[in-house]
């Protein structure tokens, strides 16, 4: 039996202490690129620190949600991740699982 493929979303991580939205500084890589567990995906910022995300499960980045530059709020959508790199992205984000994703405030 043929496993299911999903796909994920990348959200704004949270809680931080007095922190409502994050800038997305940097993106670890381009689209349908692989990422393995704990390898660093996207930084962020808030006002005082830089916040790296990395992977907390291996996935394809599909979509790029939150763009360089823009500030996005905690629990947002950044970026859609597949298990496979040709997953079809769905139209609504409605039921899109979160990835696992662990971070760090430096």
């Amino acid at each position: 039996m043929e496993k299911e493929q999903v796909i994920y979303q990348l959200v704004v991580p949270g809680p931080i202490e007095d922190v409502e939205e994050l800038r997305v500084l940097e993106w670890h890589g381009d689209v349908n690129q692989e990422f393995l567990v704990d390898e660093l995906i996207v930084e962020l910022e808030t006002h005082k620190a830089i916040v790296e995300v990395r992977a907390g499960q291996r996935g394809f980045l599909r979509q790029v949600l939150g763009e360089a530059g823009s500030w996005e709020k905690i629990g947002k959508p950044l970026a859609l991740l597949s298990d496979a790199s040709d997953e079809a992205i769905p139209a609504s984000l409605d039921g899109v699982a979160p990835l696992l994703a662990a971070f760090e405030v430096m």
